[in-house]
């Protein structure tokens, strides 16, 4: 080892070398990008690299991460019987080929892979294939309450099956279920001081330094049952007291009457945050959907939610705010149910009662995982016998 706590190089000298397989969408990708942190935490020599798909928000996240970047051909795989599913195993075994060639070249130690187009051919590439080529060793995270495809297949093979729930229907051989090691978030999350924060990100958004605040979002492209029940709540909210920090998404508008003059709360509304560790810290609660990225981080700072499921689906979403809700840290509301009416009669009694405030954040943050990063990069460091 080169210095306390570190990994260091093996004993030709050669650098340890990790592949993360994530792309497509931020749920897989910022999982990912919260493990390469917590490894080049573990030892800044280490040599991380990601795989994406041209297709993927990866081409833009890992490069402003500061991370390498290898592209593979996407393998998207049809959910109906059409011409796609003929072309499926050729693109397949391009997306292998492609994949094995990344890992000879970065002569990789090991893959962590966290589902979705991107993981299957890393997982099949993983091993030993033609001319004998040596085998990698693999790692899959399961964030979602029910996996996919990909991780199905990867766990089959993989040395350590985690995930982020219990019975998510992933699990390496011989065991009865995956480690539940939660779903890792960046450091700026996980390791975040929201009171000592408050001021700070009250003055970037502009809200007032006093009285409670509630966060509005609806994902990277906002949504319209969130957008349309809390901005027809605006008067109510305001009068209240309650100032609302709302991203609506950058293809959508608000139409937000004018606040009464002798209202001191503000209604800020924006159309995208860049700045999420802020906004959550300007936060008393937060009405949003439930994805498991979502989730996962407002549940690990603390912060009480209203979670909204997307209608559609397999209900999965619900699914994930439920051991949240379960331990008293949050709320689940139909998407149908989501009101102006809701937000008068549920959302302000919560906002303007800070004991009740108190309690919800503490069973949040009680319910998260913050040190699932770093969780996941020891087992990563111990899989490639490092």
């Amino acid at each position: 080892m080169t210095r306390s706590g570190g990994v260091g190089p093996d004993s030709g000298g050669r650098a340890f070398s990790v592949i993360v397989a994530g792309g497509g969408t931020a749920g897989h990708i910022e999982p990912a990008m919260a493990v390469a942190d917590a490894l080049r935490r573990l030892d800044p020599t280490i040599r991380i690299t990601a795989l994406g798909t041209e297709r993927g928000l990866e081409t833009t996240l890992v490069p402003e991460r500061g991370y390498r970047l290898e592209l593979i051909p996407p393998v998207p795989l049809p959910r109906k019987p059409t011409a796609d599913l003929l072309r499926l195993p050729g693109r397949v075994r391009a997306a292998v080929a492609r994949s094995r060639a990344v890992i000879d070249a970065v002569e990789a130690d090991v893959i962590i892979g966290f589902g979705g187009y991107v993981a299957l051919p890393a997982y099949l590439a993983a091993g030993r294939g033609l001319r004998g080529r040596r085998s990698v060793p693999v790692v899959v995270h399961e964030a979602n309450v029910k996996a996919g495809i990909a991780n199905k297949v990867g766990a089959r093979r993989a040395a350590r099956v985690l995930a982020a729930v219990a019975n998510s229907g992933v699990r390496a051989p011989g065991r009865a279920d995956a480690e539940i090691v939660g779903i890792p978030v960046r450091e700026s999350i996980a390791t975040m001081d929201r009171a000592g924060l408050r001021e700070q990100a009250r003055e970037h958004f502009g809200l007032p330094a006093d009285g409670p605040v509630l966060l509005v979002f609806g994902g990277s492209q906002g949504a319209r049952t969130l957008n349309e029940a809390v901005s027809a709540a605006a008067p109510q909210l305001l009068a209240a007291g309650i100032s609302v920090l709302h991203a609506h998404g950058p293809k959508n508008t608000l139409q937000i009457a004018e606040p009464a003059p002798g209202d001191a709360a503000k209604y800020v509304a924006v159309p995208y945050v860049s700045r999420m560790d802020l906004a959550y810290a300007a936060a008393d609660a937060a009405v949003c959907r439930s994805g498991a990225m979502t989730v996962a981080e407002v549940s690990a700072v603390g912060l009480p939610a209203f979670y909204v499921p997307l209608p559609h689906g397999n209900g999965e979403q619900e699914l994930n705010a439920r051991p949240i809700v379960a331990k008293g840290g949050g709320t689940i509301v139909a998407d149908a149910e989501l009101t102006a009416k809701y937000v008068m009669d549920e959302v302000i009694p919560l906002l303007t009662d800070p004991v009740r405030l108190s309690r919800m954040s503490v069973a949040a943050a009680g319910a998260g995982h913050r040190d699932a990063a770093d969780a996941v990069a020891r087992i990563v460091v111990e899989v490639a016998g490092r």
